[in-house]
């Protein structure tokens, strides 16, 4: 053999015949491609979850669902896998490419996660709680062809309609009918869909995309809330969808419970797709129980008498539901995945006394949902409990599908990053990278530059970072208030504030003054039955607490109620236009 012939085996060693890029690797033969299929590789996406779920087991509840005509429904997952079906067929027939999604927490926003995608579509959800001009901006931006609608919400299409008339909006009844008089057009839709399978040969899901053909290509637009500003379009893709909804099976121990997991829909599908939960819930086989509002009562019968096993929502709509008067302690545990804005280690207390067992996540929609964890470490059952439970509402570790969450100082110039001291003291601004981090912005490439500078995404939050290595949230960067030269967290006081006897929820802001600058301002409603009058708040605040003085609010405001976004964050701006005088601000 010469020297070249040893030479060239020798190389054939390092290289290969299926190269390593993506699913379908493009070889160049002359003139021709040539894809060839990596056998040790398939590209991540969570879209063939539910088809796989209804092969293993096509009879168990996927749905149970009271209907906007008071029915109880319950969908097998072969059901629902066919329902996806048939909406997938459906888009494909018609060549539709954007559907909009204007929905509550019902079965046809579930199916239709499925079926957009298995279609090769991309889905876009809208909060329903926008103003209508929003809603219209949205859906125009992100180029939506078609319009799943909730029949309580198609008014809510005025605005848009007027734009484009000529974009189909299919409504969903919410019955219990699936055809005749009570079933509506999304219905039909599902049915033309499955008579066109039929006619196409009847390949089912076999033909559909179940397994994407580029695992970076978007699934999802997520739009952000646009209280400051237009919403942006968050980028979601496939493999992002696929690992972060792996992620929260193992850290909301989805998987992890005697029985099939009983989550309830309390978290709007909406938001950030329900923080992936459509496809983490499904993964494992669970039952989705939707509902079409938060109903404090109801949510107890379904806790008592269903065995939800568990739900996701935010430390306000777990405020109210350990103060409604259904309340009681379960005779099981169920798992309360909390995130949205900082809790106080007062409510993982209370809530823990009622058999609600926080799983303290963080995260934001350009994550994904949930990016870090509060891992309950054992030794801290050994502590006293106003210090376990402090630990508890730390926002904790990076996500087991993610890398460790940084902060950063705050100081320097665009893209510089250098990280805090872990001294639990010195505050910066917490940054991700890594798997469960979005692309981007839809048509925004100067935002998308702003998220990922210096290569890291960054989230406009304030937190330290402690020697153990979680970060803690101080605040937003615009909600700090530096009175006197000294800041203090409007989340710290907050936190402090709602361990009062009498307050139900707490919201500060900071307004001017002539001395310090800026000081804060409480307004605070109160539990069912009591009285509270500001100064007793203040002089309480001042000699009963673990207050700083220098916090102590010089104005307390008691109100019937905070105002919140639909995932039940505390609207600071409108509380700011308050604090200023502006009480119409909403």
């Amino acid at each position: 053999m010469s020297p070249m012939e040893r030479l060239q085996k020798l190389a054939s060693h390092f290289t290969s015949a299926n190269p390593v890029p993506g699913p379908a690797n493009k070889i160049h033969a002359g003139d021709s491609h040539e894809y060839h299929h990596r056998n040790n590789f398939h590209t991540l996406s969570p879209t063939g979850l539910l088809w796989r779920a209804a092969q293993i087991e096509p009879n168990a509840t996927a749905i149970y669902h009271k209907t906007a005509n008071n029915k109880i429904l319950r969908r097998s997952y072969l059901e629902a896998a066919d329902r996806a079906r048939g909406l997938a067929y459906y888009l494909r027939k018609h060549k539709h490419a954007r559907v909009g999604l204007l929905c509550t927490n019902t079965p046809a926003f579930l199916e239709a996660l499925f079926g957009i995608a298995a279609a090769g579509a991309v889905s876009v959800a809208v909060n329903y709680r926008l103003k209508t001009d929003d809603i219209s901006y949205i859906f125009q931006h992100s180029d939506v062809d078609v319009i799943i609608a909730d029949y309580e919400f198609e008014e809510l299409l005025g605005t848009y309609r007027k734009d484009k008339p000529n974009v189909k909006v299919i409504v969903d009844n919410d019955t219990d009918a699936t055809e005749g008089e009570l079933s509506g057009p999304f219905d039909d839709v599902v049915l033309e869909g499955l008579k066109y399978d039929q006619k196409s040969g009847g390949k089912g899901w076999a033909d559909l995309e179940t397994q994407a053909k580029d695992e970076e290509s978007v699934i999802a637009l997520a739009y952000t809330s646009g209280t400051t500003a237009r919403p942006k379009g968050v980028e979601y893709t496939h493999r992002g969808c696929y690992l972060a909804a792996m992620g929260n099976v193992i850290e909301s121990g989805l998987n992890y419970h005697k029985g099939r997991a009983k989550y309830l829909w309390t978290l709007p599908m909406f938001h950030a797709t329900g923080w992936t939960f459509p496809w983490a819930v499904t993964a494992v086989r669970g039952t989705h129980y939707c509902l079409r509002k938060i109903d404090y009562p109801e949510i107890w019968r379904l806790l008592k008498e269903e065995g939800i096993t568990h739900f996701n929502a935010a430390p306000t709509v777990n405020t109210l539901l350990c103060a409604a008067k259904e309340a009681e302690k379960l005779d099981h545990p169920v798992h309360v995945t909390v995130a949205a804005s900082p809790p106080s280690a007062w409510l993982f207390e209370q809530m823990t006394n009622l058999n609600l067992h926080p799983v303290h996540v963080y995260g934001l929609t350009e994550t994904y949902g949930p990016i870090t964890k509060g891992y309950h470490m054992p030794e801290w059952e050994e502590m006293p409990v106003k210090e376990k439970y402090a630990k508890m509402a730390r926002q904790g570790h990076g996500f087991v599908m993610s890398l460790p969450a940084r902060v950063i100082k705050t100081d320097q110039d665009e893209g510089v990053l250098i990280d805090v001291e872990k001294n639990g003291q010195e505050i910066g601004e917490i940054v991700f990278e890594g798997n469960i981090c979005a692309k981007g912005y839809y048509k925004d490439a100067e935002a998308t530059r702003k998220l990922w500078a210096g290569g890291m995404s960054h989230s406009g939050d304030l937190a330290v970072w402690h020697p153990d290595g979680a970060i803690q949230i101080l605040d937003r960067a615009k909600d700090i208030i530096i009175s006197g030269g000294e800041n203090i967290s409007s989340v710290a006081l907050e936190s402090m504030l709602a361990t009062h006897p009498s307050i139900l929820e707490v919201g500060v802001v900071a307004v001017p003054d002539s001395h310090w600058g800026e000081r804060p301002k409480a307004f605070v409603t109160v539990k069912e039955n009591a009285a509270l009058q500001p100064e007793e708040a203040i002089n309480w605040a001042k000699e009963n607490s673990n207050i700083s003085r220098f916090m102590v609010p010089r104005e307390v405001e008691v109100v019937k109620e905070l105002p919140k976004t639909s995932t039940g964050k505390l609207k600071k701006n409108v509380l700011r236009e308050w604090a200023r005088g502006h009480r119409d601000a909403s």
